[in-house]
């Protein structure tokens, strides 16, 4: 089974799902962290794909992208410390990234890459589902690779129900419409958001993510979905960290 569906199985509630930059803060901390994230708890660790315009990412993302694009970071160099972070560790991979570093590297090169590196999943943002359904569904398939839509709270229900029925990983549940970085609490119309999706009685498990940075935004996150998403305040916490795996660990005790 793969390790996101095996995850979702065992685990339906106050899931934690934590973002960082690949090659960011420097280019070889991509292990240290996945290794550190993992003996700390969290259940997923999502990824990102260095990009040079990372269209749905704020001011933090982005910098941390700039950042890792001048360490030298690319995507064979991220596909081989992923291979070799699974010496060690079993938590479940998604990469994030775009739809054009995917079409640059070859659709099925870049999806089998991740079966032989040991990603489980993807979040793709600007790929359009109907050309996954279309195109690339067999291939996603055929390499036993996951992949998690978004939804924003203008998706309309029938735009909703499609990502219900083609993602595979978890419904990517996008808080508010804004991109990510924001680090206010949670409103009444989020919160009014939430309990539409909730009513929808969808079949996928939903991870809420943008602006969730504090114990609090993770509980309200974890009271409307199977659990949420944490990425901005994850990676302002790694800037200028002399010892990861203490940061880390203080991080994520005060998440939780």
């Amino acid at each position: 089974m793969n390790r996101l569906e095996s995850l979702f199985s065992n685990k339906y509630k106050e899931i934690l799902n934590v973002y960082f930059t690949a090659g960011h803060p420097t280019k070889d901390a991509t292990q240290d962290i996945i290794y550190a994230l993992e003996q700390n708890g969290v259940d997923l660790i999502e990824v990102g794909i260095p990009y040079s315009d990372p269209m749905a990412d704020g001011e933090t993302i982005q910098k941390s992208s700039a950042i890792a694009l001048s360490n030298g970071m690319n995507l064979s160099l991220l596909f081989q410390q992923v291979k070799d972070s699974r010496r060690r560790s079993n938590v479940p991979i998604v990469l994030m990234g775009y739809y054009n570093q995917m079409l640059q590297f070859g659709i099925e090169k870049f999806l089998k890459q991740c079966q032989l590196s040991g990603v489980d999943g993807l979040i793709i943002p600007d790929l359009p589902m109907s050309i996954y359904k279309n195109e690339y569904i067999d291939l996603f398939d055929k390499y036993d690779v996951k992949i998690s839509f978004l939804i924003t709270p203008e998706t309309s229900d029938e735009r909703i129900r499609l990502a219900d029925e083609l993602s595979n990983g978890f419904i990517y549940v996008v808080s508010k419409s804004s991109i990510t970085g924001t680090s206010s609490n949670i409103d009444d119309a989020q919160k009014h958001y939430f309990e539409r999706i909730e009513k929808m009685k969808l079949n996928t498990p939903r991870l809420i993510g943008f602006g969730i940075h504090d114990k609090k935004t993770y509980q309200t996150a974890c009271n409307h979905s199977q659990g949420a998403i944490i990425g901005s305040a994850f990676i302002r916490t790694l800037n200028g960290s002399s010892d990861i795996s203490k940061t880390i660990s203080e991080f994520i005790n005060r998440i939780r």
